[in-house]
């Protein structure tokens, strides 16, 4: 059983409000306005085995000066 919702009517009365539709992406979107898709032109998409070969690097770079870091003695565990 579920829960009917009225709404005040003009006269004084009430009356059922009308059931919308079940799909929760029609709340998400504004009713106001049709919004512009956000693209900007001004970027380049860059390829993605670039990407990860550089985060790889940078992880490895990390790695290294860390560990030449505790065995010069620079940094030391406790």
């Amino acid at each position: 059983m579920s829960l009917k919702l009225y709404r005040p009517t003009p006269d004084g009365g009430l009356e059922p409000s009308p059931v919308e539709g079940v799909d929760y992406r029609r709340q998400l979107r504004s009713r106001r306005w049709n919004p512009a898709r956000l693209a900007n032109p001004d970027t380049q998409k860059s390829n993605p085995w670039i990407v990860v070969i550089g985060i790889i690097l940078l992880a490895v770079l990390t790695f290294v000066l860390v560990v030449a870091g505790y065995a010069s003695g620079f940094w030391q565990l406790g």
